[in-house]
């Protein structure tokens, strides 16, 4: 398939959005503004990157994890990974949580694991329809793509996702929209 390199850049998507406080993500495998480690692709073999968040809003009773590529060339641009409902206690997500052997046998089991390693966050269909962290798969010869990994803090425990488990990432984004009190954005990137 021919890449259209005259398509407009998209903007950042959280600059478009009403604005919220930040707080701090940090990655021990990722950088902000680097290019993602081999595996953080799909090449690499898809692994979830560690995070870790601080100076969240006291108020925080809840986190919504993303991470949005907003550069592939299709309309909407692509989501590599969408968990909600994730514990205000919860501050930090090992590296490969989203893959681990045992979350992915309890899975096919029981119901779907957490992506996160927390039984009460809800994992949601990524661009693929699966759920789980997808590594970086940018088409050849494409311009740099960014990856935004975002924590976004909420003001309710628990997303009201008109679908449930199903529900499309857009329109969980959208339904968490109201819900954020800050936001926090790590941005890597990704060229092949």
């Amino acid at each position: 398939m021919a890449i259209d390199m005259n398509r407009p850049v998209a903007p950042d998507p959280y600059s478009i959005l009403p604005r919220v406080p930040g707080f701090t993500v940090t990655s021990t495998d990722i950088q902000h503004g680097q290019p993602l480690p081999v595996p953080q692709t799909a090449d690499g073999g898809n692994v979830s990157p560690q995070l870790s968040w601080s100076g969240f809003p006291d108020e925080t009773r809840g986190f919504f994890l993303t991470c949005f590529d907003p550069d592939a060339p299709r309309e909407g641009g692509f989501w590599h990974w969408l968990v909600a409902d994730i514990p205000a206690s919860v501050t930090s997500i090992p590296t490969g949580a989203s893959k681990s052997v045992v979350k992915v046998i309890a899975s096919k089991i029981f119901a779907p694991a957490s992506s996160v390693g927390v039984q009460e966050a809800l994992d949601l269909p990524n661009g693929l329809g699966t759920v789980g962290f997808i590594g970086a798969n940018p088409q050849k010869g494409d311009r740099v793509h960014r990856y935004i990994f975002a924590v976004h803090a909420l003001d309710v425990d628990h997303l009201d996702l008109p679908h449930g488990r199903r529900t499309a990432a857009a329109l969980a984004a959208a339904t968490a929209v109201p819900h954020t009190v800050a936001r926090a954005v790590l941005t890597a990137t990704c060229q092949r």
